[in-house]
């Protein structure tokens, strides 16, 4: 089955091709960072309509490197939710107008469950994590502990309280005054910052429970840096302080949900699965436990087509279709999706 498949739910226009006999057979992925940089964050409208302006092309582009035509698809996916409207209605749009016209099925896919099904999407399928697993699923709007039970049934383990692990390392970066997007340049500065020369708190860790709160430490960051001579070198130090206290709280929390769950097996989707000081601490962890950690690679840990093809793949395979409404959910909580029906 040849799934295309379409994302669309923020500033990245991403689009792929998913065979379930053959695997990912191409992907194409354009950013709008350049142009929502003067703003200094997305601005909604623009971003959608960017989306018209580079979707089609994107889908041309995909299909001609995967040495299809249009009419080989057996199926459409799409980001359904949750994002920005007006850039979800576009992606949906262009889906649900191509099914109808191929009359092949169409699926509007959960955007954090691409995520989540992201690390799988590149195995060979016999080396494949299976459920049941630990998801932490951490982005710039999310972060979030999840049990899966079985693709398609989440148990919410913990969440943030206030910003996500990504948006914080964003408003930290802007902040410090940084360019925008603030993150992985927040990232990139930390790796010449000295450990220990700032030392924050480890959110939440003190206390039982599997929750996030990054509000806290963005403070006293904002303090420490206010504080300080804030010369390049300081500026490094800081950025290393607050990445090593961000690193360290999601390894412990991660840490609990597996032992909470009767898990050994952990699964990272999200931007913020992309950073290197988080992949390595995690990977640590993993063999500390004699257990295992997937990640995406990095190219598929921020937004794109491929993981909405593969997560509609599995779905449409099932036999599970939407009708031919043109529906968003900027909204959705993953606990009430479908499961999808293993075999």
């Amino acid at each position: 089955m040849k799934v295309l498949g379409i994302e669309t739910s923020c500033d990245e226009t991403g689009v792929a091709v998913y065979d379930t006999d053959a695997g990912l057979r191409a992907h194409a992925l354009y950013s709008q960072i350049a142009l929502h940089a003067e703003y200094g964050g997305v601005v909604p409208e623009l971003a959608s309509r960017d989306h018209v302006r580079k979707l089609l092309p994107l889908i041309r582009q995909t299909l001609a490197e995967a040495g299809l035509g249009i009419e080989d698809l057996d199926g459409v996916a799409y980001t359904a939710g949750p994002g920005l409207v007006g850039a979800l209605l576009v992606g949906a749009g262009v889906a649900r107008a191509l099914a109808w016209a191929l009359e092949v099925p169409a699926i509007g896919v959960h955007h954090m469950e691409g995520h989540l099904l992201a690390p799988l999407l590149e195995d060979d399928p016999a080396g494949r994590p299976q459920p049941p697993f630990v998801a932490l699923l951490v982005s710039g709007g999310h972060t979030q502990l999840i049990h899966v039970e079985a693709i398609g049934r989440y148990r919410l383990l913990g969440e943030t309280l206030d910003d996500a692990a990504g948006e914080a390392f964003d408003k930290t970066a802007k902040l410090m005054g940084l360019p925008y997007p603030g993150g992985p340049q927040l990232a990139m500065l930390a790796e010449r910052g000295r450990p220990q020369a700032f030392r924050f708190s480890r959110p939440m860790t003190d206390r039982p429970g599997l929750d996030f709160s990054f509000s806290g430490l963005k403070t006293q960051v904002l303090l420490a840096w206010r504080d300080s001579d804030q010369a390049d070198r300081t500026r490094a130090d800081v950025a290393r302080g607050f990445e090593d206290a961000v690193v360290d709280t999601l390894a412990i929390k991660c840490g609990r949900a597996l032992d909470a769950a009767g898990c050994d097996t952990l699964v990272v989707a999200g931007g913020v699965g992309a950073n290197k000081r988080l992949r390595a601490r995690l990977q640590a962890m993993a063999e500390q436990r004699g257990g295992r950690v997937a990640f995406p690679r990095p190219a598929f840990c921020t937004d794109n087509g491929a993981m909405i093809a593969f997560a509609g793949a599995l779905r449409l395979q099932a036999g599970q279709h939407d009708d031919a409404s043109v529906r968003v959910t900027p909204r959705w909580d993953m606990a009430s999706l479908q499961p999808v029906a293993s075999g």
